[in-house]
């Protein structure tokens, strides 16, 4: 899905792409040796079909390495891309574009294909009126980089880290000996987040509306509970409720249509962000 601005979250790209230039070239570019001092001109393609992801990580690679750097998109940021496709050109020092190369691959890539799959999930739902969220299962260093790249596939961020949300799961309703104590307890917090919990069961799911959270998570729950935790969460709306219902736990791309159909709000999906499957680039010096 074409995105125009990035979200407020992510907000230490420059941090970030320091940190892999770091990592790849360290104290010298001993390969720069066998680059020209003059100019080059590269284009990168897809091999393969893909949701293009992570253009403001690739401009500040060049930006940081040398800001005379040129580039030119020829795809447009969360747009789709035919494999083979050109999706930028460069052009600026040689040995910049050489340096560069795979640190801005790797954004790209990475990205690209956590966009890729999530658009894959949102197609398979289409029509049903169900989103596709992700979770907290992300690639250390790169949480607010691949929760954007959720949204270019057309997905929906779950809460960003712990500092954004409260959600109760299985381990925090056992150390205070139940769902009730465990919602007591937050709400005790008085923060000024959103109050989530997962019921593992339809009596979790009744106490979770009577408190009127913000988001009830059902794990893997049979079908015929599901349709009664839409059931319970459609009436609690009506009578002027707010909570979302989402199933958490187990989705797959083969199972996500049907789990959309029995009615839930949206599915979070972890293997979004945590089975990540980059998408095949290659960049070529041009004559």
């Amino acid at each position: 899905m074409p995105v125009q601005t990035l979200p407020a979250y992510v907000g230490n790209i420059a941090e970030v792409v320091r940190a892999a230039l770091a990592e790849d070239v360290g104290n010298a570019d001993w390969t720069a040796l066998l680059s020209p001092n003059g100019s080059a001109k590269a284009r990168v393609i897809t091999r393969e079909a893909a949701v293009v992801c992570g253009r403001p990580w690739v401009d500040e690679v060049f930006r940081q390495l040398d800001p005379s750097m040129q580039l030119q998109w020829q795809v447009q940021e969360g747009g789709r891309a035919a494999a083979d496709a050109v999706l930028f050109t460069l052009q600026g020092p040689a040995r910049a574009l050489l340096t560069g190369e795979r640190c801005a691959l790797n954004f790209l890539q990475t990205l690209s294909g956590t966009a890729t799959t999530v658009a894959q999930y949102v197609d398979a739902v289409a029509g049903t009126g169900c989103a596709i969220a992700d979770t907290r299962k992300t690639l250390p260093g790169l949480r607010t980089a691949q929760k954007y790249a959720v949204l270019c596939g057309g997905g929906v961020n779950h809460r960003i880290g712990l500092y954004d949300g409260i959600l109760i799961k299985e381990n925090h309703i056992a150390a205070t000996g139940g769902i009730a104590a465990a919602l007591s307890a937050a709400r005790a917090l008085n923060a000024a987040v959103p109050l989530m919990t997962e019921a593992e069961n339809l009596d979790e799911a009744h106490t979770a509306l009577a408190e009127n959270v913000d988001l009830l998570l059902i794990d893997e729950l049979p079908d015929v509970e599901i349709r009664e935790a839409v059931r319970l969460t459609r009436e609690h709306r009506a009578r002027g409720g707010k909570t979302i219902l989402e199933y958490s736990g187990g989705a797959t791309l083969q199972s996500v249509r049907r789990i959309a159909e029995l009615g839930v709000d949206r599915i979070s999906v972890g293997s979004l962000t945590k089975h990540v499957r980059a998408i095949d680039l290659s960049m070529r010096i041009l004559p």
